[in-house]
């Protein structure tokens, strides 16, 4: 492993102590939740206490606004066991063993010096190993620097709400606890700025081999009634090779009635790196919510999607395509749509493509209950298995209790590309490697066309097809090994 970045040595800390005899969250602030605290049970896993702790140690200051989930993070981590195979259900196909392979350390108090990268649009942030930055924009701000009015109150309100989000995970939790600050982007009634997205750039590094450094930045988004607003997010390496290092972020996203949020994700960390992250939808009357994800990084990589409907009439639609070019890889998204109320439109397409020993994991759940009628559903996955040693377990999963629905869902999983497809190509001339090369990028790039902006598809079109290319040396050397 390359040695450390002079950036990597400025912001990072010293790794984690060996657990304390017994691990109390302070919060003096907080004197209700410090006695819940007391009485939770506690489990015997030092992992995780380990980590809460020095998490909570490390933020030494925050806004205020952050206190009833940070508390409710605290206590739900006191009585939370490290998932395994065996022992969550959530986690059976994916092996997170990767995060115990090395002591956890985490970014110092202040924001390294890092000239940021440039963004072709005028409203952005910057994240750096959790830290904010730099944040510019007409409706971007931290947290921290809202004025009391309009957007304080809905910020303050989500975060209150957060803190009772029953399907979150240790993961969710340590970011509650870990995050410093919060970019709240707040797009007031009926302003459309879905043409002028706000690009949100998260940089990691590491801190060498001997130990894995932590992030957990969050962001919060907030359109109200008939409002529109674009997002993207883009999560990288910096430096050369990136590193090893652990990003856990989070973003909360709000869509009032008849509002619209349309929301790019591209995540190519490096290939040392683990990355953990939980995205959130709430989506009320007549609203739309479109995502569309690309994921060629990350040694491991887990994301975990939730949209929950809170009024009728919604339009969701999630495009997702994962990439496992090297080997061990392993691409893990976990979505959930939980529809509650009737003419729900929804689409969802997920693409994976497996190389070398990658492993690639799809759990889509789609939860049509019973006041949902009229609902709308649709759901699709496509695998291609390019070696034989590399594996896809996929999950496709349809649980309708209304009885007035239109609902489908399927799962193609492939170890090769249609021969029909192949053929035509040959018929015209054109031999086998490249017609392969040309199917193989038309299969990834049909999900990324579907980022909206220029700039960003064509770098993650650029990136696929050069990650597409040395794939095929990957999966060679897998063979012979």
């Amino acid at each position: 492993m390359s040695s450390p970045s002079p950036l990597c040595a400025a912001s990072c800390s010293t790794a984690l102590r060996a657990p304390p005899p017994l691990l109390r969250f302070r919060r003096s602030s907080a004197p209700a939740s410090a006695s819940l605290a007391r009485a939770a049970p506690a489990v015997s896993d030092d992992l995780v206490l380990r980590i809460a702790e020095q998490l909570e140690d490390s933020v030494t200051s925050s806004s205020p606004l952050l206190d009833p989930l940070r508390s409710a993070s605290a206590l739900s981590l006191l009585s939370t066991p490290w998932p395994t195979r065996r022992s969550s259900e959530a986690f059976r196909f994916t092996d997170i063993s990767y995060l115990r392979s090395f002591p956890i350390s985490l970014p110092a108090s202040r924001a390294p010096d890092l000239a940021p990268p440039a963004s072709p649009f005028p409203s952005h942030v910057l994240f750096s190993d959790g830290i904010l930055v730099s944040a510019s924009g007409a409706h971007v701000s931290a947290l921290a620097d809202l004025p009391p009015g309009r957007a304080r109150d809905r910020a303050a309100a989500a975060l209150a709400a957060s803190a009772e989000f029953a399907h979150k995970d240790l993961f969710y939790d340590f970011n509650a606890v870990g995050a410093r600050d919060v970019v709240v982007v707040h797009v007031p009634e009926g302003v459309k700025v879905a043409d002028d997205p706000v690009h949100i750039m998260f940089t990691y590094t590491n801190c060498g081999a001997e130990s894995m450094l932590m992030s957990n930045p969050r962001i919060l988004v907030v359109a109200e009634k008939e409002a529109e607003v674009a997002i993207v997010e883009e999560h990288f390496g910096a430096g050369e090779d990136g590193g090893c290092y652990w990003a856990n972020p989070v973003a909360e996203i709000i869509v009032d009635a008849g509002a619209r949020v349309v929301h790019s994700y591209v995540q190519r960390q490096s290939f040392a790196a683990a990355h953990t992250k939980w995205t959130v939808v709430q989506q009320d009357s007549s609203s739309k919510y479109e995502f569309v994800e690309v994921s060629t990084g990350a040694k491991l990589n887990r994301h975990n999607l939730h949209i929950q409907q809170l009024g009728p009439e919604t339009e969701t639609e999630l495009s997702t395509l994962h990439l496992t070019s090297q080997n061990k890889q392993i691409h893990d998204l976990h979505s959930k749509l939980i529809l509650d109320h009737p003419r729900a439109f929804s689409r969802q397409l997920h693409k994976c493509i497996a190389c070398g020993t990658g492993n690639s994991i799809f759990d889509g759940n789609i939860k049509v209950n019973r006041y949902a009628q009229q609902t709308d559903a649709g759901q699709e996955t496509k695998c291609l298995v390019l070696s034989p040693k590399a594996l896809v377990n996929v999950k496709p999963n349809l649980q309708i209790i209304a009885d007035d629905v239109k609902c489908t869902h399927g799962a193609a999983i492939s170890g090769e590309l249609d021969p029909n497809e192949l053929f035509y190509f040959q018929a015209r001339g054109i031999n086998a490697k490249t017609a392969t090369d040309a199917l193989l990028y038309f299969f990834g790039a049909h999900v990324i066309k579907r980022i909206p902006f220029k700039p960003i598809n064509e770098k993650a079109l650029a990136q696929f097809k050069e990650l597409l290319a040395s794939s095929r040396q990957t999966t060679d050397e897998a063979l012979l090994s």
